[in-house]
């Protein structure tokens, strides 16, 4: 990457040698690791044990020009930061994590996997993620991708670590593209049903939108539209409906959106934007522009898993999982064998993370 890091100063010590310290005692031990940044995604996925192996001290941000439109920081930096120092810059992170906690680090946001309401529009964690650094099961550095995007070097081997919850690799580091912040932002809502919100919104998508969210509440559609001032105020013009305060998507973004917060058993099912959403349970929101659809239903997970795998999607159990139970949709055998090649490939004691996502990973 070109020309020095802007602003960046070291204020925390490179941790990567302890960190490979405890994970070479830990699989000589065949002891079981728990990767820990800000634990504010202990929610999501298994719950597991083993020994913490504490990422939050091992942070920072090593580089970063604004010209070149990539940051990379240490696993262990808060978000809070990185988002900071981006918009410093008119810049920011295009696939707007949501921000489960102020100690979210941007290793947590990586292993999760977790995008917010841009994702139909601008691409998934997966699409930011230009190169990784990551410690394996043996403890040994491995660096993969690179820093601008043109550079494809590991290409089919650092973008498994968005979403794999830390079972393949220990992250490091991460260099990431990020984007110019839109020059104006307007929050709307349209009085709207959820079946004609999303063939609307599929209609609509088809040609040049400058829609940066749609998430429906069960009642009504709510838009936030992002680009240039008359891009934006036009369309505003067209759509109609009733202005309300950006301050909604955040709350969009960060999953505390009174429709889903609660008790019980809240499902995530992950969606062709047209197919129709299973009547399993009852659909409390979605977003994505109707691709994310967030469900209660008493019914058996098995019973969800095959209601979402019969419209081409996926379920995950978001919150009401016990000790022990699965949370993510089944894998077909052919391709859960290939995901334990993989992890024996780079965790080979099996000690990073087993079982977070699925039994025997």
């Amino acid at each position: 990457m070109g020309g020095a890091a802007t602003g960046v100063a070291e204020t925390a010590p490179d941790r990567a040698p302890q960190l490979s310290d405890q994970v070479r005692a830990a699989a000589s031990a065949k002891t079981s690791l728990r990767i820990v940044g800000g634990d504010t995604k202990a929610l999501y996925g298994r719950q597991v044990g083993g020994a913490r192996l504490e990422m939050a001290g091992h942070c920072g941000i090593t580089q970063y020009d604004p010209s070149e439109l990539v940051i990379v920081a240490r696993s262990g930096t808060p978000l809070a930061e990185i988002e900071a120092r981006l918009a410093e810059h008119g810049q920011m992170l295009a696939f707007e994590p949501p921000r489960l906690g102020a100690t979210s680090t941007i290793g947590g946001v990586v292993a999760a996997g977790l995008s917010g309401p841009r994702r139909p529009f601008v691409g998934a964690v997966r699409d930011g993620l230009l190169g990784a650094t990551i410690l394996d099961g043996r403890g040994e550095a491995l660096r993969f991708g690179g820093q601008v995007f043109k550079n494809v070097a590991g290409f089919d081997l650092f973008r498994p670590m968005a979403g794999a919850l830390g079972s393949l690799g220990v992250i490091l580091s991460v260099s990431l593209r990020v984007a110019p912040k839109p020059r104006r932002e307007m929050a709307l809502a349209l009085e709207m049903t959820s079946e004609a919100a999303r063939s609307w919104l599929a209609e609509r998508m088809r040609g040049p939108t400058p829609l940066s969210g749609a998430f429906h509440d069960g009642a009504r559609l709510h838009l936030r539209l992002s680009g240039g001032e008359s891009g934006v105020a036009t369309a505003r013009a067209e759509l109609g409906g009733d202005d309300e305060p950006l301050g909604v998507w955040d709350d969009i973004r960060d999953l505390r959106h009174p429709t889903l917060v609660g008790e019980g058993s809240l499902w995530r099912l992950t969606l062709p934007q047209t197919a129709a959403i299973p009547a399993i349970g009852e659909a409390v929101a979605w977003d994505w522009a109707g691709a994310q659809v967030w469900l209660i239903a008493e019914a058996s997970p098995q019973a969800v898993w095959d209601a979402a795998a019969a419209v081409g999607g996926h379920a995950t159990l978001w919150r009401g999982a016990g000790a022990g139970e699965a949370v993510f949709q089944p894998l077909p055998p052919a391709l859960f064998a290939l995901h334990q090649r993989l992890k024996a490939a780079l965790d080979p004691a099996g000690i990073l993370n087993p079982g977070r996502m699925y039994e025997g990973l």
